[in-house]
């Protein structure tokens, strides 16, 4: 059976007028808020094509030793192997291994709550909502909070005996520059180090927690019965970011790097795994910049339509005191949100492109005007669908 169990919550139609003012107000506060963010977004965007467009044009490839003096305070490219005399340690289980970083996720067998909703309109504007909980036992990371659960009994869960860590060097050479900890944090290409079962031995010797330990396809896993877990058994992964080659482009700093300031606003420090040319590193961070950038503006663009669908709220819970007609009004209010959320989105952007880049701008509210028009004749089609059916 499963474990679980419903319940019903009934809401009045004065009370669901009072929430939906409520909401008018957040709704006004998320479409200020993401004008804002929106127009600082571009100019962000821009700022950082054009620093980026300037380390193009100023850095200057060099060895990795000796350190030319000359080059003092220049943006540099600089490639070669990391060398390093320190060992990554992990000494709850007396793990080593060689590299630039060592990660180790924890996850903890215990319950998890999930929980789905399903609300109905009653006569006269009032709604009930039933909800479902259901608890079941999976491998998550950190600590669920039991004592949050709709139901906490007999889904306890306890604190985790070990946690997620990483290890990293902080002493490491690249040539003759010393590599400083902000260049060592931006090195990925994080790899599975899975645990052998040769060094099963020396774990269960090396172990701080007191509880039996097992591997299971690479990792450890704690508990009287790793087959069949336990609530509060945990399961240990190791990554590491193995010893090799690099690229960075940043500013000469005596026999080191640090971010290379630019007169558009942003300070440059890239850093690549393996040998990269310096056109390859600067194209990948311009195609990260325009990711970010359309992140923010799709987030932007579904907050704004969120934040009118909030302030024409009122109008649809009004309406509701017949749920039909609630349903109908509903739906139009959802058209007018989309509407007026791609319609202020996308001229805050335009206006935010003539602001920091004039010609662009055209671009974007011909992509604006586009979208609206689609929205609108959707819109169009569906009440004329919804008209068929009711005749």
């Amino acid at each position: 059976m499963s474990d679980s169990f419903t319940t019903t919550t009934h809401q009045s139609w004065f009370s669901r007028i009072g929430n939906s003012f409520a909401g008018v107000l957040i709704g006004l506060a998320l479409i200020v808020g993401m004008i804002v963010l929106l127009f600082w977004s571009e100019g962000r965007a821009v700022q950082t094509e054009k620093a980026l467009a300037e380390g193009a044009g100023a850095v200057v490839l060099v060895d990795n030793a000796p350190v030319d003096p000359a080059n003092e305070g220049r943006l540099i490219h600089v490639t070669g192997p990391v060398v390093t005399g320190q060992v990554l340690t992990d000494d709850a289980f007396g793990i080593a291994a060689e590299g630039i970083r060592l990660v180790r996720t924890v996850e903890m067998y215990q319950w998890v709550e999930s929980e789905s909703s399903e609300k109905k309109t009653t006569l006269g504007g009032g709604e009930e909502t039933f909800t479902t909980y259901t608890y079941t036992k999976a491998w998550k990371e950190g600590r669920v909070n039991s004592a949050e659960f709709k139901q906490p009994n007999n889904h306890q869960n306890p604190q985790a005996a070990l946690e997620s860590q990483t290890f990293q060097i902080d002493d490491g050479t690249l040539g003759d520059f010393a590599l400083t900890e902000s260049v060592l944090d931006q090195v990925g290409g994080a790899k599975d180090y899975p645990i052998k079962n040769a060094e099963l031995d020396a774990i269960t010797e090396a172990n701080t927690l007191g509880v039996p330990v097992a591997l299971i396809d690479g990792s450890i896993v704690t508990g009287a019965n790793p087959a069949s877990p336990r609530v509060g058994d945990l399961k240990i992964a190791y990554q590491l970011v193995p010893l090799g080659d690099i690229s960075v482009i940043a500013q000469q700093s005596g026999d080191s790097f640090a971010p290379y300031q630019t007169q558009a606003g942003d300070a440059l420090q890239l850093v690549d795994n393996g040998v990269v040319a310096a056109p390859a590193m600067f194209k990948a961070a311009a195609d990260e910049n325009n990711l970010i950038t359309w992140i923010i503006r799709s987030v932007g663009l579904l907050l704004l339509i969120t934040g009118f669908a909030l302030v024409t709220g009122p109008l649809s819970v009004i309406a509701s005191v017949v749920p039909f007609l609630g349903s109908i009004v509903g739906f139009g209010t959802g058209i007018i949100a989309w509407i007026m959320g791609l319609s202020v989105g996308t001229l805050t952007i335009a206006i935010a492109w003539f602001f920091y880049r004039p010609l662009l701008s055209l671009i974007i509210i011909a992509v604006g005007a586009a979208l609206v028009f689609g929205v609108i004749q959707l819109g169009k089609a569906r009440a004329k669908g919804k008209a068929a059916a009711a005749a």
